[in-house]
């Protein structure tokens, strides 16, 4: 009865029953299989900036913690202070689930506040944001291609009037 309600609240390609008949496997095409041979698995997504970005074939008992983590954690780019889960409920509706992860790493009992990681259901898509950070080797990229702009001008200028 449970596996009918669960299965029927849910797009049916998003749950699956026990494993693949694959070994958990990470194929070139970013999708990723952990799936519990006993058990209810859901396909849920990662985007953004995790070092394994994909699609995911996780146990239902799988929080975005634990997402995170099977996706390879985040990249020293990203920006853990703006994470987001989106949903799609039974009823089409979208639902955007906003957290802040560094609150759930230093989980302060003095808050006052329950600090609870967000569960994942049936095609959740978890996106981690961020921001390439610049280097001295981009800054310098540009500052030379804008030397170089300038002399080619120059060099049209003076140049150009013979």
């Amino acid at each position: 009865m449970f596996l009918m309600l669960m299965a029927s609240s849910f797009a049916q390609e998003d749950v699956q029953i026990g494993k693949s008949a694959n070994e958990n496997y990470r194929s070139n095409g970013a999708l990723y299989d952990y799936s519990d041979p006993n058990g209810i698995n859901i396909k849920v997504m990662v985007w953004g900036y995790v070092k394994y970005p994909g699609q995911y074939i996780v146990p239902s008992s799988t929080n975005a913690n634990q997402l995170l983590s099977l996706a390879g954690g985040p990249t020293p780019d990203a920006n853990l202070d703006e994470m987001k889960l989106f949903r799609v409920n039974a009823d089409n509706r979208q639902t955007i689930i906003a957290f802040n992860y560094s609150d759930l790493l230093s989980s302060d009992p003095g808050l006052g506040r329950p600090i609870r990681i967000p569960d994942l259901k049936p095609g959740d898509i978890l996106l981690v944001p961020g921001s390439p950070k610049w280097t001295t080797k981009d800054y310098l990229s540009i500052i030379l291609s804008i030397i170089s702009a300038l002399a080619s001008i120059g060099a049209l200028i003076i140049y150009g009037r013979r």
